[in-house]
């Protein structure tokens, strides 16, 4: 064992291969801005902007090409207008000239009124001859110091970003002016759709109502990057239902690798299983998808202690799932580890064990059953099920969506109510549909549940609420037992240099974190719920450790999390 540990070690470029119709759109996004700060981060400040010059951005190159990406978008999608001055453009002149030997080409994130901001244009209107020219002449600038430019990715009318509907047009209006601008030089656009402009009661259904009749309208170098669910990276959502809906129109799929709802970096979390589960529905139901890339929201940051490996293992299997959608997950880990580990036989199933059980343990212990958005609010850390924000959205609040009262739990989207099961397939939205054939993984998502109704494991929905957030507790205590065991192992890859010192200390310590949150989450959560059920605990349910009133007062310091627990 020892020698074949020792000798059995696989460079990440020899598992770099990929057949011949390997999707071949495979970015990272980096939501970095141009201050320094990173949004969604959790690992140090951004390594483009601000004074981050010193970064060793061939390492950064390599590692890329190393996983099978090959192209990377600079700064946030809120972009700043200050993006496209000249000063910042020869600051991506020279990631450009950097990166290229690598294989991976450089994109930005422009803000769409830009014409108004820095080119002093009355309007950012892109039918408008002067903006259309303002566009042209910035595609001829950037491409006059970088040839191979990839092409802009577009955040427009969402959360407060400009766009095109500022000015009474469409989507696919603005993106097509863009198409335009860059359509010479071989660039393309990617418009996200990621809009809820309250078009219709539900949010889940906003972004394929906005976007569905106009499919067939976008450039042939227009792609529509959807979010993998239809609300906003959840630990479990359906598939965003705009991937069935726009055949004549290419699409790429937005995941998230930075765990902004997942404990952040805290936890440990392999996310592969979220991204196929949206993968293999796509395949299986939809027809004539003309599905041609995936990006990841990068964690990337200057800290390397706020990294660890298995945020490392989340980059490689997005990069895995990004360029063969029908990869198989723990496969995705043995390769991984013969990579990393430099062995990957029997004695590292305790460890993949690990990784694989790690997504569904987060489900059961924060938002179980198809509950999604309990989030505190602003920083998505810990559970806040009862928040309550003067003058906040409503679909920012968790109540939105769980909907919780005297009689049940969940929101009903089928077709006795929002009818957002009509926006999928017909097989599929059939499923979804009914309360019989619904599963039991998203069953609050599409109904609302009587407390007393049973569910297919037999029991009631209050007891398969508790049986669920305690098994996710339970779970993670699983996670620590099967990391302690593989102590020995992790401890000499440290010693032959495969992982960095401290590696085995470090994951057990983010357990620690994900045990104490996980009871956290339970206890919150339940103890809400149990205000609307008016159900006592089932004897497999642990006792909460703080009140409900004790834990609505605790406000987490965001900026010292360890330190900070509720427990």
């Amino acid at each position: 064992m020892t020698k074949l540990f020792l000798t059995l070690i696989l460079s990440l470029a020899s598992l770099a291969t990929f057949a011949a119709d390997a999707i071949q759109l495979r970015l990272l996004n980096h939501w970095d801005n141009l201050d320094g700060t990173v949004e969604r981060g959790y690992a140090g400040r951004s390594i483009f902007w601000n004074n981050a010059m010193n970064y060793d951005y061939a390492k950064y190159a390599r590692e890329l090409q190393s996983e099978g990406i090959n192209g990377t978008v600079l700064n946030n999608v809120n972009a700043s207008p200050k993006m496209l001055s000249t000063e910042y453009l020869d600051s991506v002149k020279v990631f450009a000239d950097i990166f290229r030997p690598y294989g991976v080409k450089v994109y930005l994130s422009v803000n769409f009124a830009s014409p108004q901001v820095i080119g002093g244009l009355k309007t950012a209107d892109p039918l408008d001859k002067n903006v259309v020219k303002w566009w042209k002449n910035k595609a001829k600038e950037i491409y006059k110091k970088i040839p191979d430019f990839g092409g802009f990715l577009v955040k427009a009318n969402s959360e407060g970003q400009p766009g095109p509907m500022d000015f009474g047009r469409t989507h696919a209006d603005g993106a097509n002016m863009l198409a335009d601008a860059l359509k010479p030089y071989k660039g393309i656009v990617m418009w996200r759709a990621f809009v809820y402009s309250q078009n219709d009661p539900d949010r889940a259904k906003q972004a394929y109502i906005e976007f569905k009749d106009l499919d067939g309208q976008f450039r042939d170098n227009v792609i529509i990057q959807i979010k993998n669910g239809p609300i906003d990276f959840q630990p479990r959502e359906p598939i965003s239902p705009l991937f069935y809906a726009m055949p004549k129109t290419k699409v790429m799929a937005e995941f998230q690798i930075t765990q902004e709802y997942l404990g952040h970096a805290n936890h440990v979390n392999y996310l592969a299983p979220i991204w196929k589960e949206m993968l293999d529905d796509m395949y299986r139901y939809g027809k004539d998808i003309n599905y041609v890339g995936a990006a990841g929201v990068s964690n990337r940051g200057n800290d390397p202690k706020a990294n660890h490996i298995i945020a490392e293992l989340n980059e490689y299997a997005f990069a895995k799932l990004a360029a063969d959608p029908k990869a198989d997950c723990r496969q995705i880990v043995n390769n991984w580890m013969q990579n990393r580990f430099g062995y990957s036989g029997p004695e590292t199933q305790e460890f993949v064990d690990m990784l694989m059980m790690s997504r569904e343990a987060t489900v059961n212990f924060m938002m179980p059953l198809g509950l999604h958005h309990l989030f505190a609010w602003g920083h998505h850390y810990g559970p806040e099920p009862w928040c309550k924000i003067e003058g906040g959205r409503p679909d920012w609040m968790p109540s939105y969506y769980h909907r919780a009262d005297a009689e049940g739990l969940g929101f009903n989207r089928s077709s006795t109510g929002s009818n957002a099961t009509a926006q999928y397939p017909e097989a599929f939205g059939k499923l979804l549909d009914s309360r019989a054939t619904c599963p039991d993984e998203l069953v609050l998502w599409f109904h609302h549940v009587g407390w007393n109704d049973k569910l297919h494991s037999g029991r009631t929905l209050w007891n398969e609420l508790c049986y669920r957030y305690q098994h996710g507790v339970d779970m993670v205590r699983q996670m620590q037992v099967k990391w302690a065991a593989f102590q020995d192992m992790a401890q000499m890859a440290e010693s032959a240099g495969y992982l960095p010192k401290g590696t085995f200390g470090d994951i057990k310590n983010r357990l620690a974190i994900e045990e104490h949150d996980a009871i956290w989450w339970r206890d919150a959560c339940l103890q809400y719920f149990q205000t609307f059920s008016k159900q006592p605990f089932p004897d497999y349910c642990e006792k909460p450790q703080r009140t409900l009133d004790e834990l609505k007062k605790f406000k987490l310091n965001i900026d010292n999390y360890t330190n900070a627990m509720p427990y």
